[in-house]
């Protein structure tokens, strides 16, 4: 009778440390497969610099390439540079040239609220000219350089490209 008593207790924790083990496990797994982020999805409205980027990140210039790309772009035209910018266009009053600051690139809107139609996209690094804000400043109203297209993005999502003038003076 002992001995039955002890096969039963000993089966009974065995089960629970079996069950306790593949829960553990198995909560384990889940957590490991959704930790992971997924890609970015690519549109078929997203321009295609957008998908060049997505297809080869690597082709992302360093800052100080990005510097030298747009003195060279703005003094005599580029031969990598040329089929994106045909020549830099007069900014009208107010306006000014900027960047995508943010990293997973920006939701281009037809107006300047969160619920308003998204006509495009705008990636991270991309070259743009910021044409208004909106009066509350939450928004700006931009043009991308490469397609021509504007929209509405929010603010603080982007960063004013200093002219390159002052670069050039204090290199003399």
């Amino acid at each position: 009778m002992l001995s039955g008593l002890l096969k039963f207790t000993l089966g009974f924790f065995l089960a629970i440390a079996v069950l306790i083990g593949g829960g553990v496990a198995t909560a384990l797994y889940f957590i490991n497969r959704t930790a992971i982020p997924p890609a970015k999805p690519i549109f078929a409205n997203d321009s295609p610099q957008v998908k060049a980027q997505a297809g080869a990140s690597s082709s992302t210039p360093t800052p100080g390439a990005a510097t030298q790309s747009s003195v060279d772009s703005t003094s005599t035209p580029n031969p990598t540079e040329s089929p994106k910018i045909q020549s830099p266009k007069p900014l009208p009053p107010g306006t000014y040239r900027g960047r995508v600051s943010w990293s997973q690139g920006l939701s281009l809107r037809a107006e300047p609220n969160q619920e308003a139609q998204r006509i495009g996209g705008v990636g991270f690094n991309q070259k743009i000219i910021i044409l208004e804000e909106s009066e509350d400043k939450t928004w700006q109203k931009i043009r991308v350089e490469a397609n021509e297209q504007e929209g509405w993005v929010k603010a603080g999502n982007t960063k004013k490209v200093d002219e390159q003038q002052p670069e050039q003076s204090g290199q003399q």
